[in-house]
């Protein structure tokens, strides 16, 4: 095979291939009964126009058939008459006639033999398209119902072109959501781990732990004076359960003011605001 047939063998394959999937069969066969009934009407028109021509045969036969009857009536007349020639004449035309209506009677009986044959064949026809449109509504009828079980074996199983694109969509959805689920762990985590804190301010790591120190610091300040303020609450409540003296309860005035000059201001300002504060809280 040369390399031009196989080059066209290759491009007739191509376009079968493309004509098979394009081809509906449904549209096919109801194009092949019209083109089947399109012959019918021609084979009829066929019959028809010759017919017509028959017909046409036969109205000049019985025209040839009044001129015979003529003829002979005037040759009678002309023998009556004694006019021999007048006789012939009227014989000769006779005879033309009746010729020429055995001819007309062989074309009539020509037209008549193709208008038998002609309508034979319309009837056969008939009977094949009749035949045909069964079985057109038959196929048509299967091929819906086998495109209908088509459909619903894809979608039962997801692998019609359709149920693939939305089972890729469904697949991306899950993705995006998967990643914007992984971002936001994953901005929550930087957010716990104060990542977010060096980017909004300009504090660095080691003022970040200095701060820890110094709160927890304060945190153990407080509790040590708690602990101290409880202690001593003991003590007092001990010392006052016992008998009280005259002078273990008099408080020299003196000695008071000594007692409030020694106390800083600073640390009863702290005391304070440590109070406030955990009102606040």
């Amino acid at each position: 095979m040369g390399i031009l047939s196989r080059t066209s063998y290759v491009i007739r394959s191509k376009i079968n291939s493309v004509l098979n999937r394009a081809e509906d069969p449904t549209e096919t066969l109801d194009y092949s009964y019209e083109q089947m009934r399109d012959q019918l009407q021609q084979v009829k028109r066929g019959i028809a126009d010759l017919t017509t021509q028959k017909k046409r045969l036969e109205m000049q036969k019985r025209r040839l058939e009044d001129n015979v009857d003529k003829h002979n009536e005037q040759a009678r007349t002309a023998v009556q008459q004694g006019r021999e020639d007048l006789a012939r004449r009227a014989l000769e035309k006779k005879k033309t006639k009746m010729n020429q209506i055995e001819d007309l009677e062989r074309q009539i009986s020509q037209l008549q033999s193709q208008q038998d044959s002609l309508i034979d064949q319309k009837d056969e026809l008939q009977t094949r398209i009749e035949e045909f449109r069964t079985k057109k509504e038959t196929m048509k009828a299967r091929h819906e119902a086998a495109k209908a079980s088509s459909t619903v074996s894809e979608a039962m199983t997801a692998t019609g072109e359709e149920f693939e694109d939305v089972g890729r969509a469904i697949e991306r959805a899950e993705e995006q959501t998967e990643d914007m689920e992984a971002r936001a762990a994953a901005l929550d985590e930087l957010h716990e781990s104060g990542a977010f804190d060096d980017v909004l301010s300009d504090k660095d790591s080691i003022d970040r732990e200095l701060e820890e120190l110094s709160t927890g610091s304060g945190v153990e300040a407080e509790l040590e004076t708690l602990k101290s303020d409880m202690g001593q609450s003991d003590s007092e409540s001990g010392a006052a359960s016992e008998p009280a003296s005259d002078v273990d309860a008099e408080v020299d005035e003196d000695e008071l003011e000594d007692l409030e000059a020694d106390v800083d201001d600073s640390e009863v300002e702290a005391e304070l605001a440590e109070l406030q504060d955990e009102e606040n809280t």
